[in-house]
Order: C-alpha cells, then structure tokens, then sequence
C-alpha cells in the first residue's frame, strides 16, 4: 500500500503508518488467490466485488471493494474503494429471515421448510437411506384462542415450538402457519424410530404450559409419512403425512398415525362420499325421521327429536355418523341444516292442522351453524315463513359447543330466547361444563347422554352421574330427559330416580312422518 485515507484509519482500526506497512492481504480473509491478485494478473481496467477484512482487534466486517487502474505520477497504480457494508448486509438478512423464518416462532416456515425437505429428499436419494415427515397439529387450539386470547395463544405456539425443538434435536421443526408443526427426519434407518419421536412428543405434551399464570394443557395429533414407501417428493409426503394426521383426528386426537395406502383409498372414498352428499338435496335423497320423547309417569309423547336420514342413488342408506362429519367438514351443513328446519317446522304445522295435539319438535344444531352470523337471523325467517308458533320448536346443541366460547354462547342462545323457542344441551356429561357458566345459560332442558344411560345396572359409576344429572336438573328447574333408553330395567331405574321424560328404542326408533301419526293419534301409550 502507498497511502490511505483517514477513514480507512477509523474503518480499520490502524493509524496511518500501520496501514501502509500492511500487505494487502493483512486486510482480507486468506484465499488461494485474492480478487485483487486476480485482477492484476487478468489486467482488467475495472473490478467491484465483496470480501471479508478485519481491523486492528481481529474483528471481521463485510466490505465492497472497488478497484481500478489508475496513473500517479508517471506510474501505474491500484485505487481502491473500500465500503464497511456491515449495515447493508444485516438488511439483508433480516429480509431473508422474514421471508424464510416464521416470525412468532423463529422456526423455517413453509416455503423455506418444503425447501429444507426438497434438499434432504435429493441427498436421501443419492445416498439410498429414508426420511421420515410427521405433521403435527395441536388438538382444539382454537378454543384456548377464544377462552384465554391471542396473545396467550401465541405464547403456547412459541412454548410447544420449544418443546417439540428439544425432543427432536436431529431432525429439522418447522411451521406451516396456525397450530400446524411439520418435523423433517432425515437419514431414517427404520420407520419406528419416527414412531418413538412422536410417542415422546406425545408424552411430553402430557405436562402443562404456564402462561400468565394460566396452567394451560394441549394435546397434539400426528400423522407420519416415509420416504421413499409413501411418496418421492415434497408435495406427495405432506399431504400424505396431513391425511395421516386426520385419520389419527378421527380415531380421537392425542395419538399418531402411519401413512398407509389403505388409508388413502379411504380418503379418496370419503371425498366421492363428500361430492355425493352435495347432490343430495337437489336429488331428494335426504329425509327425516322423528323420535318421540315420552313423559315417564304418564306415557304421553311430549315432543319429537328430528333425526336426518340420506338414501343415497348410488351408495344406499349412508349412516349419520359417516356423512354428518363429512358435512361439517365440508360446511355443507348449514344448508343442509337450514333445509331441516324448514321441513321439521312445516311438518310439524301439518300435523297440527290435521288435528293432532301439538308437539314441540327438537332439531339438533351443529357448531358450524351456530357461529353462522346469520343463525339466529335464519331461524325467525323460517319461523315467520312456516307460520309455526315458536313454543312449538326446541333447538338443541351439545354441551360442548355451549361450552366453546362460554360468553358468546350466552349471549347467542338469550337472542334464541327471544324468539320464543326452547333449548335444550344435548349429550350431557359427555364435554366439560362449569357448573357456574351452567347456570348461567338460559336453557331449558338437560338431555343425558345415552352412554350413560347403557351404564345402568351394569356400572354404579354410570349410574351415579345418571343421578347426579337428574339432580343437577331438577335445581337448576329444568326438564331432564334420558337419551337411549333400552330396556324395562333401565326405564325402572330411570322412574325411581324421578327423571322426567325418555327417549330410545324401549319406546320407538326414529320412524317417518306416516309411521308417527300412528303413535300421535294415541293420547297416550303404554310401556308394557
């Protein structure tokens, strides 16, 4: 060096003097050749690249360096401009950082981890080993979201990302956005050993988080795909993984799943089943059927629960517990729904003008419906269109909806109130009620679940809630009826006990409207 400037004095950290006694390449990280020897040695008459130098105390910082040949005095000469672009380049990380890292989490985030998974699969193949892809989703994230807020929501995403990165600290965590984790296993020897990764992250999961003094419990669902049994690139394996994961759903959350090809030909059956159920009101295949609700002391029918029945064209009679989840899922249930009530309140108004006494109908609402904006909306058009009286309809949820979002429940089902109709809390005993919210809810009867029901004389367990209910009901002032009543013994105990109306198979299945017209026509029947 022949001379150098005052900033490069405070760039590097030397005086004057120390710089020019410098070799050039003091300055910069070692390579084999520098882009400076490099450029004497082509003779080109310009060159801008970027390197790595150091000051005075060892510290490296980036820099562009620009050189060019120039003439001093007679005598060729390099000038060279050096730029401290540490700031430049800190931007740019932190541009990279946003568009390759989740930012709640700091975890690779789905562009960047299909990218990581693309890599891993490429070298997988190359050196023949497997790799295993397991998708994670926490079980009801929603309602903490909705009972504790956002801001404790986003603190268990940060909490269960933490958690999961130190039980799998070979493999690669990221996330796909909302509640959804993926973890990258690579160089698989067997199968079972991303088994053992999910059953720790399972078992780990059994202890709280603690989040502004909040003792919070989730659980995760995984489902798991290999490569290269299930798929060969990066799309195939995550959605593999992802049908894993909801079978696993299905079997009732809290548990992990292998990819299976029997499995997919299930979801591919559960799709077509899906595209059927969309025809099927235009198709007239779905139909309902009425259960009756009898007061245990006197026999009489006190009111009918509506009950969806699908005919189906081309796969026959479809269970409701197999296209009712197909319908939530698919969010064809709210005109499915809208399409029962409409036919029950009309049903119900031709029998009263047929002259049989008045019986309030109960027609079950899904959750989907529920947080419809519109629901409450819905249901008085209907009932101003049919001309029904509103004392005529009870509209039934489980409790586990009413228990969703407690505050918002209350308000939804007063609005419910004013119209005139009843409600009722389906499958009672089966979700998480408090007891302080219970009472708080302006329902009017509690139904017990049948599986508790099916307990009696066989467990005094299923019996004591069965009772408990029943007491529970009767405090708060409302009517309990016993879902599921089979048999003499379980009617007897039920009487004893003084619950006051049953339904089941003791007294009738669901039956079409004409079957129904035979039992109303009675004013009163007998258990005998």
């Amino acid at each position: 060096m022949i001379d150098a400037n005052e900033s490069a004095e405070t760039m590097y950290g030397f005086k004057r003097e120390e710089l020019l006694s410098l070799n050039i390449r003091d300055l910069g990280a070692l390579k084999k050749e520098s882009h400076f020897e490099r450029f004497l040695r082509e003779g080109k008459e310009e060159v801008r690249f970027e390197a790595i130098h150091f000051t005075k105390d060892k510290e490296n910082f980036p820099v562009e360096i620009s050189l060019a040949s120039a003439n001093l005095n007679g005598q060729s000469v390099t000038l060279g401009v050096v730029r401290d672009i540490s700031e430049r380049k800190q931007a740019e990380e932190a541009i990279w950082n946003q568009a390759h890292y989740d930012a709640l989490t700091e975890l690779p985030n789905r562009c960047y981890f299909k990218s990581l998974l693309d890599s891993s699969l490429k070298q997988a193949q190359i050196e023949q080993h497997k790799c295993a892809v397991l998708f994670l989703d926490l079980d009801q994230f929603k309602l903490i979201n909705d009972s504790l807020g956002h801001n404790v929501g986003d603190q268990l995403l940060k909490l269960v990302a933490n958690r999961i990165a130190s039980l799998c600290m070979e493999g690669t965590l990221g996330r796909l956005g909302g509640d959804e984790f993926v973890i990258l296993l690579s160089e698989l020897k067997q199968p079972e050993e991303a088994s053992l990764i999910a059953e720790k992250i399972i078992h780990a999961f059994a202890m709280p988080f603690y989040i502004e003094e909040n003792e919070v419990f989730i659980t995760p669902t995984l489902g798991i795909s290999i490569f290269p049994d299930d798929g060969e690139d990066q799309e195939t394996l995550l959605k593999q993984a992802d049908t894993a994961m909801y079978y696993a759903k299905e079997l009732g959350r809290n548990n992990y799943q292998f990819f299976t090809r029997k499995l997919d030909d299930k979801i591919q059956e559960k799709l077509a089943l899906g595209n059927h159920l969309r025809r099927a009101l235009e198709r007239e295949e779905l139909s309902l059927h009425y259960q009756p609700q009898v007061d245990i002391r006197t026999g009489r029918i006190k009111g009918l629960e509506v009950l969806l029945r699908w005919n189906s064209s081309i796969q026959g009679s479809v269970s409701p517990a197999v296209f009712i989840p197909i319908a939530e899922e698919t969010g064809l249930i709210v005109p499915i729904g809208a399409w029962v009530l409409r036919c029950a309140c009309d049903q119900n108004l031709k029998w009263q003008e047929m002259g049989y006494p008045p019986q309030s109908i109960s027609v079950n609402i899904s959750a989907r419906q529920f947080r419809e904006p519109m629901f409450i909306e819905s249901i008085a058009e209907v009932l101003k269109e049919t001309g029904l009286d509103p004392q005529w309809l009870e509209i039934e949820i489980t409790e586990s909806i009413a228990m969703e979002n407690v505050e918002s429940s209350i308000k939804q089902l007063k609005r419910l109130k004013e119209l005139g109709v009843t409600i009722a809390i389906d499958d009672f005993g089966t979700g998480y009620s408090s007891l302080n919210y219970l009472r708080k809810l302006p329902i009017d009867t509690l139904k017990i679940d049948q599986s508790f029901v099916q307990d009696i004389g066989r467990d005094e367990n299923g019996e004591a809630i069965v009772i408990a209910i029943i007491q529970l009901a009767h405090n708060l002032h409302l009517t309990v009826i016993a879902e599921g009543v089979e048999t003499e013994g379980q009617l007897d105990f039920l009487k004893y006990k003084n619950c006051d109306e049953i339904q089941g198979y003791f007294y009738s299945k669901p039956r079409p409207p004409v079957e129904i017209e035979q039992y109303l026509k009675r004013e009163k029947v007998s258990f005998a």
